[in-house]
């Protein structure tokens, strides 16, 4: 497609504009990831992990119909998906009391979790976005690499929220739960034995996996408060 061409700024458009409607639950994980570091090595942060999430997504484009079809795929995704909101949940009480080495080691947890989370989360948008391409991967680089700044900035604005109103981090969590819940029932092999579900069991699904996270990361966080004054 040629560069000059309405046609491939046309399908530019339409890839940005499809990666900012998909990637709010991606800014949510990215905040939320961020969050307990501190304010400098928040933006690296979120840039890296910004950064790295949209190459990572640029190759699972390329491959996302052959890899949502394989089976398990997404249970594993899901179950990895509820791992990361506990423990997400859990950390929101520790404080800013890291040295700069584990601040350092903080920074890297935190990109890891980004990519691990991301690469779970966009299983399903990617073929949106691959449509958007109609195969043509320049363009799709492009696009996606366009849509970086965007999603820093949706990253950044959140977490000032986050700080601001800590009710939005477990929000953040159970949005994670959610996701997971409905990941379950939409696995292949999930769908092959039972058939696929109706969208309001899958919704309760989510409502369930949502529920497990919130519930199981704010009893791991008071555990946690209730053990400090014994260590201290």
């Amino acid at each position: 497609m040629e560069i000059t061409s309405a046609a491939f700024w046309a399908a530019l458009g339409s890839i940005i504009w499809v990666n900012i409607l998909l990637s709010g639950d991606n800014a949510v994980v990215i905040a939320l990831a961020a969050r307990s570091l501190p304010p400098q090595q928040q933006k690296q942060a979120i840039f890296w992990g910004s950064a790295a999430a949209i190459v990572m997504r640029i190759v699972l484009t390329i491959i996302a119909a052959k890899m949502l079809a394989w089976p398990f795929l997404k249970i594993i995704g899901g179950l990895a998906l509820l791992y990361i909101g506990v423990d997400l949940l859990r950390e929101d009480d520790d404080g800013g009391d890291q040295g700069s080495g584990a601040a350092d080691g903080g920074m890297l947890a935190a990109v890891r979790t980004i990519l691990v989370a991301d690469l779970v989360m966009s299983l399903d948008n990617v073929l949106a976005v691959a449509a958007a391409a109609n195969g043509d991967v320049p363009l799709l680089v492009i696009g996606l690499a366009v849509s970086i700044p965007l999603i820093i900035f949706g990253s950044t604005l959140l977490l000032r929220v986050m700080e601001r109103y800590p009710l939005i981090v477990t929000a953040g969590a159970a949005l994670l739960g959610f996701l997971a819940g409905e990941m379950l029932l939409t696995d292949p092999a999930v769908v092959s034995r039972f058939g696929e579900q109706p969208h309001a069991v899958v919704n309760t699904a989510g409502a369930i996996g949502a529920a497990l996270v919130v519930g199981i990361g704010l009893m791991l966080q008071r555990r946690r408060s209730a053990a400090k004054p014994d260590t201290e």
